[in-house]
C-alpha cells in the first residue's frame, strides 16, 4: 500500500498534569462520569486529592418506566453510591430539568456558583463536541453543560459577573488552571487508569436501575469501558487510560 493511502495512526496522548489538590466534576446527569472518567477519579482520590461531583440534573427523565419524581430518588441514590466507590464523598445535585437544559446565562450562573463554593484547581466535564467521533451524535444536555462549564469557570473569577453571589459569601475564584473534557474526540491528553480500572467498572455497575431501565439486558460494563480505555491506553503507552481534551483557563493568556 502506498504511503498516501496508509491508514493514519492516532496520535500519542500526553499525560495529564497531576500537580493539584482539588477538582470539581460538573456533568449533566448521574452516570455521565461513570461512562469513562470514574477510573481516573479513583486514581486521583487514591493519591489523596479531593474530588467533588456536581450533577446539573438528577437524570429524572432517564427511565421511561418511572415517573420523574421516582426516578430522581433512584438515580440520586445510585450516583451517591457510585461516587463512594471511587472515593468521592460530596455529590451536589443542582436540580435543573433533565433533557431540556439550555446553554445560557442561567446555566453559567449555577455552575459559577459551584466553582466559587468549592474553589477547585481543575474542573472536569464530559465531551461537549457535536459527536463522540464519527456519526455518534452527542446528547443536547452534554453539549449545553460542557459549553457552560468553560464559560462559568471564567465567570467565577470575575467579581462583577454574577456579583449577586457575593451577598451569599461567595468570593470570586480564578484558581482553575484547566478544564478537562473526558471522552472528547479531540482528546490530546490522558491519565493512566490501569490500576483503578476495576473501581471504574464497579462505579458504572452501581447505576444498575438506570442501565436496566434502558433495556440493556446484555450490557457488560467491563467490556464497554475496556473499548475506550484500551484505545486510549495504547496512545498513552499504558494498558488502560482515560482520554481528555484540555482547555487552559489561564487569566490574561
Amino acid at each position: 500500500m502506498s504511503q498516501e493511502h496508509a491508514e493514519e495512526r492516532p496520535s500519542a496522548l500526553e499525560p495529564l498534569t497531576e500537580a493539584w489538590d482539588r477538582a470539581l466534576c460538573v456533568v449533566a446527569h448521574p452516570d455521565d462520569l461513570e461512562f469513562g472518567a470514574a477510573a481516573a477519579v479513583a486514581r486521583w482520590t487514591g493519591q489523596g486529592k479531593t474530588v467533588t461531583y456536581c450533577m446539573v440534573t438528577s437524570g429524572e427523565a432517564g427511565i421511561d418506566a418511572l415517573s420523574p419524581a421516582d426516578c430522581r430518588a433512584v438515580r440520586e441514590a445510585e450516583q451517591v453510591e457510585s461516587a463512594r466507590l471511587v472515593g468521592v464523598d460530596v455529590v451536589d445535585f443542582l436540580g435543573l430539568p433533565d433533557g431540556v437544559l439550555e446553554y445560557g446565562v442561567a446555566l453559567r450562573a449555577a455552575i459559577a456558583r459551584e466553582v466559587r463554593r468549592h474553589r477547585p484547581e481543575v474542573v472536569v466535564t464530559s465531551n461537549f463536541r457535536e459527536t463522540w467521533g464519527g456519526r455518534n451524535l452527542n446528547q443536547a444536555d452534554h453539549v449545553a453543560v460542557g459549553r457552560a462549564v468553560v464559560d462559568a469557570v471564567r465567570d467565577a473569577g470575575n467579581r462583577w459577573v454574577f456579583d449577586d453571589q457575593l451577598t451569599e459569601g461567595l468570593e470570586p475564584w480564578g484558581g482553575v488552571g484547566e478544564v478537562w473534557a473526558f471522552g472528547s474526540p479531540e482528546a490530546t491528553h490522558a491519565v493512566d487508569t490501569t490500576a483503578t480500572f476495576d473501581a471504574g467498572v464497579a462505579s458504572l455497575e452501581a447505576h444498575r436501575a438506570y442501565i436496566d431501565g434502558l433495556g440493556w439486558e446484555d450490557f457488560d460494563a467491563r467490556e464497554f469501558l475496556e473499548g475506550m480505555a484500551r484505545q486510549a491506553g495504547a496512545r498513552l503507552g499504558t494498558t488502560f487510560a482515560a482520554p481528555f481534551e484540555v482547555f487552559p483557563m489561564g487569566w490574561g493568556e
